[in-house]
């Protein structure tokens, strides 16, 4: 029974139960407004009064919900008032109601209908609330001994003790029917002003350029955080191998250099997944090379570079990915052959950029294209419409080619 009793009582302690009740009783201002514009309305008698609420109304309705904002305004109060819980961003895209405005004729139709709903039920309710505590005070009086006759309501001509009994009643109906009229608004505005099916489809789109974008950070701190751990382990060996003071000095300032430029990376990583910040820091681009050239140069690696045409002018997207994808090559290099000599070429002209990294084959080579850095590197390219291959070459040297199209990126 104390469970029964705790579950029937309950939506009488949630706050959502009377801002709903609230919503139903705003549905019924816009048939009081054009009662005072329509006269004679509020002479009539009875339950005639509220009929005329709920009709006179219908075409204004009809009319506002063909205006686009009038679904925002309806989203908004629908997700403050009948849904429950904190109302923050993210808290209010889980409400299923849209707050965007109509888009097509199906949203005013369906914006039409909400409308119409709002009054069916807001007049009623509205009604009740009024009415029904007038009755239980009727009730009361005629306990008292008092006959009593209220306007809209049956005259008790025979007041007795026992009204006492039904005092109560009225309040519980009442109670009833806004706890369920608010239960049916809240199901109603998921239907009708849920999100359309070109709205549904720009959130798919852009959670799935979030989705890509983390991924693609991800790749991005892969690359860059690997390469700075890659360079500082072999200059930390090879400073501890030497026992030069001199060196020592000269690896120390490279791990500094390549952590910083690490740090760097990270941070803008981060300030991107936070979306908090409007203009992160900018990505390193080909025209930065030269300082990838001297990180491997400072691991003790010997690098040849060839560098030809306007590196500078290149597309954003082209050189901010090929910048990363001769960072993952070098480390690479750097991880699984170690200081050995490199070769590199970055050649941009008209119509594509090709970039191509060689050196000798370790003697005990890793299985080709099995790391997530190639991996990454081929779906760098693949993204902007080129081709990377990786693997060994007729010379028995280890080769990174790319080939990046920039005809139809200009």
């Amino acid at each position: 029974m104390s469970f029964s009793l705790s579950t029937m009582f309950r939506p009488l302690t949630r706050a959502v139960t009377y801002t709903r009740w609230l919503h139903q009783l705003i549905a019924s201002v816009a048939g009081t407004l054009a009662g005072f514009v329509h006269g004679g309305t509020f002479r009539s008698t009875g339950m005639e009064v509220w009929l005329w609420i709920a009709v006179l109304p219908v075409p204004v309705l009809l009319a506002a919900a063909l205006i686009p904002a009038v679904r925002r305004v309806e989203g908004l109060q629908a997700q403050l008032l009948l849904t429950p819980g904190p109302h923050g961003p993210e808290e209010r895209a889980g409400t299923g109601i849209s707050t965007s405005p109509s888009l097509s004729w199906r949203d005013r139709g369906r914006t039409a209908g909400w409308l119409l709903l709002r009054l069916a039920v807001g007049v009623p309710v509205s009604a009740l609330t009024v009415q029904l505590p007038v009755l239980s005070f009727a009730f009361l009086q005629a306990a008292a001994g008092h006959r009593t006759h209220f306007r809209g309501l049956p005259a008790i001509d025979a007041p007795h003790g026992w009204y006492a009994l039904l005092v109560p009643l009225p309040l519980v109906v009442l109670l009833a029917v806004a706890v369920w009229a608010g239960s049916l608004m809240a199901a109603a505005a998921g239907r009708l002003l849920g999100p359309s099916a070109a709205e549904r489809l720009a959130v798919l789109e852009a959670r799935t350029e979030r989705i890509l974008e983390h991924n693609r950070l991800a790749q991005e701190l892969h690359d860059s955080i690997g390469h700075a751990l890659t360079v500082t382990v072999l200059q930390a060996g090879a400073a501890r191998a030497a026992g030069s003071p001199e060196f020592t000095d000269r690896a120390l300032a490279a791990v500094e250099e390549t952590g910083r430029q690490a740090l760097t990376d990270l941070e803008r990583a981060l300030r991107l997944l936070r979306e908090d910040v409007p203009h992160p820091a900018a990505r390193p681009v080909l025209a930065d090379a030269e300082r990838l050239l001297e990180s491997a140069r400072a691991a003790g690696s010997t690098v040849r570079a060839e560098l030809s045409g306007p590196l500078a002018a290149l597309p954003g997207p082209v050189s901010r990915e090929g910048y990363r994808m001769v960072q993952e090559a070098l480390t690479n290099v750097l991880r699984h052959a170690g200081p050995v000599p490199v070769s590199v070429r970055i050649a941009a002209d008209a119509d594509a950029l090709e970039l191509e990294v060689r050196n000798p084959m370790p003697a005990s080579p890793a299985p080709a294209a099995v790391g997530r850095g190639l991996r990454g590197l081929r779906e760098r390219a693949v993204l902007l419409g080129g081709k990377a291959v990786a693997g060994p070459d007729e010379d028995g040297e280890w080769r990174v080619h790319a080939r990046l199209p920039l005809a139809r990126l200009r």
